[in-house]
Formats: C-alpha cells, sequence, structure tokens
C-alpha cells in the first residue's frame, strides 16, 4: 500500500457534485483543497446523476495543485456503495480521497477501506492510493475518535462536523460554529476540537475544522477558524469563495513567524555542528534554542513551505 502524503489543506471547499457551473467555477479558486459532494449538498433525486457528473469533472481534469476529494454519502443510507463504486471505479485515477461522513466506529472506515481495495484490484488501480477523510459528527463518532483514525493506513484527515455534531448533543445554538446562549466563559468546543487534534496527531492525520455557516461574515470566520488554527488544526473548510483567502491566511504562518522558524532550524543545524562547536544549546539573539525548539519550528516551517512561503530574513552563522 502507498505511502501517504501530507496534502496542503488550509481551504476546503465544498461544491455540490449537482452543479456543473459550481463545479466549473472551483476549478479556477485558490483552495488547496476541493471537496465534490454526494451527501448534503446533493438533493436524494439528484445523486444519481450528480455521481455522474463528478467523475466527468475529475476526468476532464483542470484541478492542478488541489487535493480532489469527494463526499460520499455514510453507511447508514442506501446510496454509499452506489457512490463508492461508480466514483472510484470511473475516475479513481484522477481521485485523492473519498470523504466518508457521520463516521461513528471504526469498522465503518474499514468497511470503505474493503470496498475501495476490491474496486482497486478490479480496475487495476494502485492499491491504497486513495485516501480516505472521516468526518465526526456526533457523540459516538467522538468517543471513537482514536479507533477511527487508526483503523486504516487510509485515513488523511479527521474532520468537525459541527452542525449535525451540535443536534446530536442537542446544543442549545442554531448558529454552526459560535457560541451557544449562556455559554459565556471559555469555548464550547473546546474538549471536541482537542479529542479530534489529539487522534489526529497521535496517528499522524491531519485535523480539519468544519464549516462555518454565516457565509458573508468573514470576520466571524476568521475568528472561528482562529481558535482552531490557534490549537494547530491544519486547515477549515469553505463554503464560498469569499472565505477563501481568511482560511488560507489563517492557517498559514505569519511571515515573521514564518522566518523565525526557519531561522532556528539553520542556527540549530549549524551550532550542533563541527563548525559550530556540537553545542546541544545555543543563543539565537535573546532567545536559547534547542532541540524542542527545532521540533517546534519544524511544525511552522513545514506549514509556511506548504503555503509557498518565501523567507524575507535569513540567519548567518557568527564570524568567528
Amino acid at each position: 500500500m502507498s505511502a501517504r502524503k501530507t496534502r496542503p489543506r488550509r481551504s476546503c471547499l465544498a461544491v455540490p457534485g449537482s452543479s456543473q457551473k459550481m463545479i466549473d467555477k472551483a476549478r479556477g479558486l485558490n483552495a488547496d483543497q476541493v471537496f465534490l459532494d454526494l451527501e448534503d449538498a446533493c438533493a436524494p433525486l439528484a445523486k444519481p446523476d450528480a455521481r455522474k457528473t463528478i467523475v466527468a469533472a475529475l476526468n476532464e481534469g483542470g484541478w492542478d495543485g488541489k487535493t480532489r476529494v469527494v463526499r460520499v454519502n455514510d453507511w447508514t443510507t442506501e446510496w454509499t456503495y452506489r457512490d463508492v463504486t461508480e466514483v472510484v471505479e470511473g475516475a479513481g485515477a484522477n481521485l485523492d480521497c473519498l470523504m466518508l461522513p457521520k463516521v461513528q466506529t471504526a469498522e465503518q472506515v474499514i468497511a470503505l477501506d474493503l470496498l475501495i481495495t476490491q474496486i482497486e484490484k478490479t480496475m487495476g488501480y494502485e492499491v491504497g492510493k486513495i485516501g480516505i477523510e472521516a468526518q465526526i459528527e456526533n457523540a459516538l463518532g467522538l468517543t471513537n475518535v482514536n479507533a477511527i483514525a487508526a483503523a486504516s493506513p487510509r485515513v488523511e484527515t479527521i474532520i468537525f462536523g459541527p452542525a449535525d455534531f451540535m443536534a446530536s448533543i442537542n446544543m442549545k445554538s442554531l448558529v454552526v460554529g459560535e457560541q451557544p446562549p449562556g455559554y459565556d466563559v471559555g469555548d464550547a468546543y473546546h474538549h471536541i476540537l482537542m479529542s479530534i487534534l489529539m487522534a489526529a496527531r497521535a496517528y499522524d492525520k491531519q485535523a480539519i475544522d468544519g464549516p462555518y455557516l454565516q457565509i458573508k461574515d468573514v470576520d466571524g470566520f476568521r475568528r472561528v477558524a482562529g481558535r482552531s488554527a490557534a490549537l494547530g488544526f491544519d486547515g477549515k473548510w469553505v463554503l464560498h469563495p469569499g472565505q477563501l483567502d481568511a482560511a488560507n491566511e489563517t492557517f498559514s504562518p505569519g511571515q515573521s513567524d514564518y522566518d523565525h522558524a526557519e531561522n532556528i532550524l539553520d542556527a540549530y543545524d549549524w551550532y550542533t555542528s563541527e563548525a559550530g562547536g556540537k553545542r546541544g544549546a545555543a543563543m539565537l539573539g535573546d532567545e536559547m534554542i534547542d532541540e524542542a525548539s527545532r521540533k517546534m519550528a519544524l511544525v511552522i516551517s513545514g506549514k509556511g513551505r506548504a503555503a509557498g512561503m518565501q523567507r524575507n530574513d535569513k540567519w548567518s552563522p557568527p564570524e568567528s
């Protein structure tokens, strides 16, 4: 089975699989990932034709630089197996991942893995190339999130689905992503977000925040996205092109932080070398750096490089 890639997913754009117009527009937008939706954004009567539209769109191309994902329906519906078989058989060579919504147990991920594997073998595709994105949308899924993250080598991301989750726990709110009335101290979503993040990091997956439905309120999007980005999430769903720039900026490091991270890596590499004195700890300006500093800098550097950032400030070894 192929080794999994870590793909940029700062912005994950949702596109109804039944809308040719929106699919065509999505090709030219600056989203890291586009997922063509066969679930909530696609009416039941439109799903059969939407599968065909999605297969054609994937095979036509034009997705350069974007992670190509299709969200199928969840296993409790009658549509899932046809979603998977038609999309993977028809466009598996041009598909990066399938997104499985409302995941509640590891067995649901395993079942999807097995079905994809059978199709790959039948069609002559590379076995294991297609990844799985697991969406956590209710209490049972959250309690099983560690097992879900570990269920298959195909799993690339664990995603928070806030709207269904809020309904599943009877949260007293109708505004997705905002704090419920009466919760005036702290963050009502902190436990959920941290549980998803811990499971993702424990099993080397990416953690993705769900959508912000007030699509015209870009400041609100930035505020909510900022909370999950601060924790360490890798990206967030985008429902409208107007949210794309905010997502890409929020989940990228600031220029000064990126420069500083790269300088830490360069300085630590030099100071631990023969020329730098083989030191395990050293000073970078007024800051002491060591192996722990290097690990933290690698995170920021990795996010910046994935975003295509360029350094404005480069550290040089001190003159002897």
